[in-house]
């Protein structure tokens, strides 16, 4: 486990961003071998599209042989809804990349049979090959997609009803209305998340210290899902400043210390482009 402070979202975002893309760059993907990538919604991940379509933009990054698999999606929500996933996921990522629109896959909460879809998105990630790296960020108390709190650290993609603490965090997005939020939602399970070669988590702003203070300083526990990638054999977590504010001054400084070695994970971004 690994855990990445940088001193704002922004630099945070920035350096997700370099990381994602270093790791495609560096799997050289082809029209027989695709990068398999893990992805969130939610406000925190969205400095990091920013930067990914920027480096798409500048000719650094292709999508042409990645195939995604979002986390979750809403129950119930048309698909064209504004706050849907898959509005999120087209608006602020998709559309302004290369990807192929049939290798980005996001659950379909409006399906006939709901236990059939989600069987079949892990039937999907077990033919692309597994997932490369997944991508996620968490919610106040820990959760990590749908994982509420209680949830299996074994789970698979399946229906979960959402929290109240998630209803009432979401609420912003529907004009503050409670009414109108889905009570229910698909989610991949915290054991498919684990089955990824690598995760990372972005974690930034005071409201998700205590969690960041819950998954790596405490012990695994169901109640916050995120700990149990503690487990994992290879999780970097990546915050922000103002997301340490729970932690003991000793693990701040101890990973910061770190930090040497981190940064030259994501430096050769373009320096690996000129050598090419």
């Amino acid at each position: 486990m690994r855990l990445v402070i940088l001193d704002n979202y922004d630099l945070a975002s920035e350096w997700a961003a370099k990381y994602i893309c270093n790791r495609i760059i560096q799997f050289k993907p082809g029209q027989d071998r695709y990068f398999t990538l893990g992805l969130p919604t939610g406000s925190t991940p969205l400095g990091c599209y920013k930067k990914l379509i920027e480096y798409h933009k500048n000719g650094d990054l292709s999508f042409k042989y990645v195939k995604t698999f979002n986390m979750d999606e809403y129950v119930g929500l048309p698909r064209n809804h504004p706050e849907s996933y898959h509005s999120y996921m087209w608006n602020n990522f998709f559309k302004h990349i290369d990807i192929d629109p049939n290798n980005a896959h996001i659950l379909d909460g409006n399906a006939a049979d709901l236990q059939a879809e989600c069987d079949a998105f892990e039937k999907k990630i077990k033919e692309a090959g597994g997932i490369d790296l997944f991508v996620g960020g968490i919610g106040p108390d820990g959760h990590i997609a749908f994982n509420e709190p209680g949830s299996s650290l074994v789970s698979r993609t399946r229906l979960k009803t959402l929290a109240m603490d998630t209803i009432l965090a979401s609420a912003k997005y529907f004009d503050g209305d409670l009414s109108k939020v889905p009570t229910m939602a698909l989610t991949v399970g915290v054991g498919t998340v684990m089955d990824a070669r690598e995760v990372m988590i972005l974690i930034t702003g005071a409201h998700k210290a205590f969690a960041l203070y819950k998954a790596i300083e405490e012990g695994v526990n169901h109640m916050w899902t995120v700990s149990a990638f503690q487990q994992h054999p290879r999780t970097i977590f990546v915050c922000d400043e103002d997301a340490t504010l729970e932690l003991r001054v000793k693990t701040v400084k101890y990973f910061k210390g770190l930090m040497h070695v981190h940064n030259k994970l994501v430096d050769p971004l373009y320096s690996m482009k000129e050598g090419n």
